[in-house]
């Protein structure tokens, strides 16, 4: 069943707040191999001009995930998620992000396109901070295979 195409162009209220801990920092850095000390190490984080520890830059896609989420769990959309293949990722920062800041998600849907029996899915996560300084925009393409895929 093709997306519902009157999507395009919506966008979603913000996520709930996220709060951002040095614990979740380092499991990320560890998950992703990211050795920094500016992951870890408060002082260093400090003396690079940082007010904590900063997260790998790809931290943002805990928080646009759950953004995701609405939408993916909206009946009207009419996705099969278990036809979906993530397709490209990009984030785009306008300052890292630090151990306790508490970000939200405006979640975007850019574009949905088919080719050859997929349907293509662009989405834009914004992510700022509950006073709403822009931290981070988040691209992404949902690939949802067509039945004969």
């Amino acid at each position: 069943m093709p997306l519902d195409q009157s999507f395009v162009g919506r966008s979603y209220p913000p996520s709930p707040p996220y709060e951002v801990g040095r614990e979740k920092i380092r499991e990320f850095a560890d998950a992703v191999g990211a050795t920094s000390p500016l992951h870890r190490d408060p002082e260093a984080a400090r003396a690079a001009g940082y007010r904590d520890v900063i997260a790998p830059p790809t931290f943002a896609i805990i928080v646009s995930l759950k953004a995701n989420d609405v939408l993916v769990e909206d009946p009207d959309l009419g996705l099969d998620y278990t036809r979906v293949v993530h397709g490209d990722q990009a984030f785009a920062h306008h300052r890292p992000i630090v151990a306790g800041d508490r970000l939200t998600c405006v979640l975007h849907v850019d574009g949905i396109t088919s080719r050859m029996g997929n349907d293509m899915l662009a989405l834009r996560a914004e992510v700022s901070t509950e006073d709403g300084e822009a931290v981070t925009t988040g691209t992404c393409t949902l690939v949802v295979r067509g039945e004969g895929a």
